[in-house]
């Protein structure tokens, strides 16, 4: 067969008669995305991130938060687009500051320690992390090219200023949705008994128009359960809600996916199609069609090959109490 020039995300095309089967190398929902991960700093994680100085000689007590982001900045480094994370300490200060970490190598997380921030914060306010992240991807797209945004929000307590987390979000929505920004997700994890989750219902709950939710939260009831929950909703986040559409190259709709996309893709296309496009979660993938194949089955092997390395075991189940 004589096949074109294959585009990212597919590995593979081929064409038989009207029917075409592209294989996705990877999932596109990732494509250009940076991540960054905001650590709760208010007083009440304090006794979290252990004791500091001589007094962590002292005792037992160990720092429960240090191994939990090592383990999700590996995570999150296999989603962002180089693998390179913003870090912050957040509700630092007199609860409204931040306190940048830095730009972090996520392959390296084991390197980094995590004792808390220098100052432990009087509030949990979060404004402040959103307009940060929006800053941070604003400079992303136009100085790297970034495609789509994540933010990951850890918190074990109540926020001081929802109505102005969810009016800015509003805001951040009318931004997307007429295409002065990218896809922002932003993922908020609660973990502790001292969280609100009536409280993150609310702020995760909207859909808006043209964008759907930007939301999304669960709680973990120990510390320990934290980065596992982080790896399920950001999969449930990037992936499961993302759907997509394949259009011919006059713009013709020739097949929908409402959830997540397959491995695979199989479709018709009209005699005369030269190439098709692939949109999820706001971007385009534009696809020339090879030449007709009569011997796909020859490549049956390599297609499950592929099938198998993309869809990798799929998140545990969620629990029904903590779902958005």
């Amino acid at each position: 067969m004589g096949h074109e020039v294959i585009v990212r995300p597919f590995s593979d095309v081929h064409r038989m008669g009207a029917h075409v089967v592209a294989t996705l190398l990877h999932d596109p929902t990732v494509e250009g995305l940076d991540v960054a991960l905001y650590m709760d700093g208010s007083a009440s994680m304090e006794s979290d991130y252990g004791p500091r100085g001589i007094l962590a000689k002292l005792g037992p007590v160990k720092n429960q938060v240090e191994p939990q982001m090592h383990w999700m900045m590996e995570y999150l480094a296999t989603k962002d687009r180089d693998g390179i994370l913003r870090v912050a300490y957040w509700a630092t200060g007199n609860g409204a500051e931040l306190e940048l970490v830095g730009d972090l190598d996520g392959a390296k997380a084991k390197e980094f320690k995590f004792p808390g921030p220098k100052q432990y914060g009087k509030a949990t306010v979060m404004l402040p992390v959103l307009r940060d992240y929006v800053a941070h991807i604003r400079r992303e797209v136009a100085e790297r090219g970034a495609k789509r945004g994540l933010a990951v929000i850890i918190t074990d307590s109540q926020i001081s200023d929802p109505a102005d987390v969810i009016a800015y979000t509003q805001q951040v929505a009318k931004e997307i949705g007429a295409g002065r920004m990218p896809r922002i997700n932003f993922v908020l994890l609660g973990v502790g008994q001292k969280v609100d989750e009536a409280q993150m219902d609310k702020i995760c709950h909207e859909s808006y128009p043209g964008v759907g939710h930007l939301w999304c939260h669960r709680v973990a009831d120990r510390m320990e359960e934290m980065a596992e929950l982080v790896a399920v909703l950001v999969d449930e986040t990037m992936t499961v809600a993302a759907g997509g559409t394949i259009t011919d190259d006059t713009g013709k709709v020739l097949k929908t996916y409402e959830g997540r996309l397959p491995a695979v893709l199989e479709f018709d296309v009209p005699e005369a199609c030269k190439a098709f496009t692939l949109e999820v979660a706001g971007q385009k993938f534009t696809q020339p069609l090879p030449a007709h194949d009569e011997h796909h089955d020859d490549d049956d092997d390599d297609h499950d090959a592929d099938h198998a390395a993309l869809a990798a075991a799929p998140p545990p189940p969620p629990r029904d109490k903590h779902r958005h």
